[in-house]
């Protein structure tokens, strides 16, 4: 493998072109609604948009330009896609949901056992999406997908 196929990898910059922008909106998108900046955004998994949707759709719009809506590579990715922003929108969104409530027992337990005996741990809430998180990394991930390949020519 060459280095120079590698930087030249359309489907591969789209991909990381989406997952980064995403990730990059997270924290802006924050202050814009919270009035408050937070750097951890940057990082973190969950919250608006979906950038797991945002680079799996980057990557499937990039196949679709390069490869061909026919490709065989085309039809993996839109399948993985849909299991990726089904498992965003279902699984990872219940854990969170559950993290909150063993957060709040966490508390009430610790409250009970005053003396040390029990010591609380803080669960990450935000792990999944909601539909309209992982309706803006779709749409997202449709631009920058749709647009890189045409950048990078």
């Amino acid at each position: 493998m060459h280095m120079q196929e590698l930087l030249d990898n359309i489907v591969l910059w789209s991909a990381i072109a989406g997952l980064v922008s995403a990730q990059v909106l997270k924290p802006i998108i924050n202050l814009v609604h919270r009035k408050g900046w937070d750097w951890k955004l940057l990082l973190t998994t969950g919250g608006m948009p979906s950038s797991h949707t945002s680079a799996i759709i980057s990557m499937t719009t990039a196949i679709a330009i390069t490869e061909g809506l026919d490709s065989t590579l085309f039809a993996v990715s839109v399948i993985i896609s849909l299991v990726i922003m089904s498992d965003a929108t279902n699984v990872r969104y219940e854990t969170g949901k559950q993290a909150e409530l063993l957060n709040q027992w966490s508390e009430l337990l610790s409250e009970i056992h005053k003396n040390g005996s029990f010591s609380p741990q803080n669960f990450k809430t935000m792990i999944g999406h909601s539909v309209i998180q992982v309706t803006a990394g779709f749409i997202l991930g449709l631009i920058v997908g749709g647009s890189v390949p045409f950048l990078l020519r």
